[in-house]
């Protein structure tokens, strides 16, 4: 039973990250303990549908999309100076439609092409030692995990320099991020991360010759989730997310964001090394950025 709410949980949040915006993402049971020497391969497929809240700066109102992603997803556990580390790399292909006003125009458009990649390195220094999956079968469950992580998004998207709608960002991201996860009577998990993105500048930004810079993106998650049978779990999930203020050729700071998200999870165990999830989440309060409604699907296999 362990090792398959382990196996439901390592990729949860993780290959359904093609989000509209960094910062939405929700991971229930990121820094759950997993055994060293586990292997994870995933495919995962979102739609999204709603507006795009963009800046004062930018003249389009009337936004709304309807976009696609598939995400392709490698992971690794192994041991770090005697703890539990993971490493995660995702690759997602993204296609949609987008239409609005420009000024008093109306516009629409349409794009396909490869998103950001990502790479997450976590390491679990409260609670997770690295076990292998004899002895962590056999370990009693912790009830407090707590780690730390660093993800990457890299400048991998179609993006063109002179349109305003692109799929990549055209910039490198980091994000740091700390958390805490509480197991109580062995079915009922509760989490909590902080951690804030960081973004290089976009140097080719539209029209294509200005250079816009993003602020850094602090950003809270919360999770409550309950282990039901046959290796299966749900989830209730929320995220907020401020700041991020964007600054074009130097100029002064555009709208501050100041977004929550809420949000479910339902992972199903197909098999002891298969399983499926199925998510969804909307934006509860938007003010600047992707005020999406999003639905996900995902298949995830496990060998050692």
């Amino acid at each position: 039973m362990r090792m398959g709410g382990m196996l439901a949980s390592v990729w949860a949040g993780t290959v359904l990250s093609l989000a509209p915006a960094a910062a939405q993402e929700l991971e229930p049971r990121a820094y759950s303990a997993s055994p060293v020497g586990a292997n994870f391969a995933s495919v995962g497929y979102l739609h999204s549908w709603g507006a795009l809240l963009f800046d004062p700066a930018i003249p389009i109102t009337e936004s709304d999309a309807k976009l696609n992603g598939a995400t392709l997803g490698y992971g690794r556990t192994f041991g770090l100076a005697g703890v539990q580390a993971l490493v995660l790399v995702a690759l997602p292909y993204a296609w949609g439609s987008f239409s609005g006003q420009v000024v008093t125009t109306d516009t629409s458009v349409t794009r396909s092409g490869l998103g950001d990649m990502r790479v997450k390195l976590a390491v679990n220094l409260i609670g997770g030692p690295a076990l292998s999956p004899r002895d962590f079968a056999r370990a009693a469950p912790r009830s407090v995990v707590g780690g730390v992580s660093l993800t990457l998004s890299a400048p991998t998207g179609q993006n063109f320099p002179e349109k305003l709608i692109n799929i990549g960002t055209n910039r490198w991201a980091l994000k740091p991020e700390a958390g805490v996860s509480y197991n109580w009577r062995r079915k009922w998990y509760a989490d909590l991360y902080g951690g804030a993105w960081f973004f290089s500048a976009n140097s080719s930004f539209y029209p294509g010759t200005a250079r816009r810079q993003q602020d850094p993106l602090p950003s809270l998650q919360w999770h409550v989730s309950y282990t039901l049978a046959k290796r299966s779990w749900v989830a209730l999930d929320a995220t907020w997310f401020w700041g991020g203020a964007s600054h074009t050729d130097g100029g002064p700071a555009v709208t501050r964001i100041n977004n929550k998200r809420v949000g479910a999870l339902l992972a199903v165990g197909i098999t002891g090394r298969q399983s499926i999830k199925l998510s969804y989440s909307y934006g509860a309060s938007t003010r600047v950025g992707d005020d999406f409604g999003t639905a996900g699907l995902a298949y995830q296999v496990l060998w050692f």
